[in-house]
């Protein structure tokens, strides 16, 4: 029963046989590196039973075969470019004749997906080693096409699942299962990923520090404003003016003063003037009456004289240096080098000048080294 023949069968118990007919698994031991003269000559080996037939003979050499091979690139090619040509803003009911050709293409794509799964399986075995499921890559196409299914099933209940849709995205990776090269580069490039542990925890211990000194220095500054003066009073029937200055209505760029213990850049004496119909208001609040007889208007920036903290940050709360978690956020931002001058234009104003040596080393440090 030890005996081998031709090097690659081996045989096998009547119990053991029976067990992986049931099972459908392969019970030839193929070596790990094979080349298409041997997939030829071990054709019909594997899924149900040991004996070579000549309808899985012609599968597996159908799936060797270059033309095989060409036509599948083009099907996947033209996945891609079904893909790109899909408008989902346009196509929602999916009425114009344009959205039905690429529908049609879809669906011929899925079906020759399909039978590609299905003749591999029988030629070459569902599990085992060699089997289609023993490899990776013919795994993701299981599942792409699985999804599919999944996906056709609920179409015809008139249910839609965005999220199982957005499965044809990988379509395309079945490329890499198609060209040798393209497979040893990503191959390469997966095997490279936990080498880049050393790399992501140097990048963490700069994040870590960076934060913690934007959080001891900076804390709650970015929601420093210019609040109206103590003691201010109107006069009754006046219309009071929001309680600190805003250059914007929707507060996305706030002026940020520097509190009297820290030597910030802007102070609330740095308030422009209130402009109204195209000219400067130059009133006091003494003189509303007389604004109304002359055309004039009062100047309320005036009395935005007390710098005081806040409870908004900018752009919605999104920027600050609170606590260490937004740190991170902005230093991230920092370091896409994406709107990072005026996230140092803000420290600058609440704190000091000399800020800027944070965020040129914080660039330095994260783009050089790290990045």
């Amino acid at each position: 029963d030890g005996q081998e023949d031709d090097g690659s069968l081996q045989r096998v118990r009547p119990r053991r046989l029976f067990r992986s007919f049931l099972a459908g698994v392969t019970l030839v031991k193929f070596p790990g590196n094979m080349t298409r003269a041997d997939l030829r000559s071990r054709a019909g080996i594997s899924l149900f039973s040991v004996s070579q037939c000549t309808t899985r003979s012609i599968l597996n050499s159908s799936l060797v075969s270059t033309w095989f091979e060409r036509i599948s690139i083009m099907v996947i090619l033209l996945n891609c470019v079904t893909l790109g040509m899909y408008q989902p803003c346009e196509n929602i009911d999916c009425t114009s004749d344009r959205c039905q050709i690429l529908q049609a293409f879809d669906a011929f794509i899925y079906i020759f997906f399909a039978l590609e799964m299905v003749v591999k399986m029988v030629a070459l075995g569902i599990f085992g080693r060699h089997c289609y499921l023993g490899d990776t890559w013919n795994r993701l196409d299981f599942f792409i096409v699985m999804a599919g299914m999944v996906e056709y099933s609920l179409d015809l209940q008139n249910i839609n699942l965005s999220a199982i849709r957005t499965v044809r995205v990988l379509r395309p990776l079945k490329a890499i299962n198609r060209v040798p090269s393209m497979r040893i580069l990503v191959n390469l490039l997966l095997d490279t990923l936990p080498m880049l542990g050393n790399v992501l925890l140097l990048c963490f211990f700069v994040f870590f520090i960076f934060g913690i000194i934007g959080v001891q220095l900076w804390a709650g500054l970015l929601r420093n404003r210019c609040y109206l003066e103590e003691n201010f009073t109107l006069s009754s029937g006046m219309t009071p003016p929001p309680p600190y200055y805003r250059p914007e209505e929707d507060d996305e760029r706030p002026f940020i003063c520097s509190l009297a213990s820290d030597n910030g850049i802007m102070s609330c004496f740095d308030v422009p003037a209130r402009r109204q119909g195209g000219q400067t208001c130059c009133l006091d609040k003494e003189d509303a009456g007389a604004g109304d007889a002359t055309g004039l208007c009062i100047n309320w920036h005036q009395y935005y004289t007390r710098c005081h903290t806040g409870s908004t940050n900018p752009h919605k709360g999104a920027i600050n240096f609170d606590n260490i978690v937004y740190a991170w956020i902005v230093i991230f931002q920092v370091i896409t080098l994406e709107g990072w001058v005026e996230i140092m234009y803000y420290v600058m104003d609440a704190h000091s000048f000399y800020n800027f040596i944070y965020f040129i080393l914080l660039i330095i440090v994260s783009n050089v080294l790290v990045f």
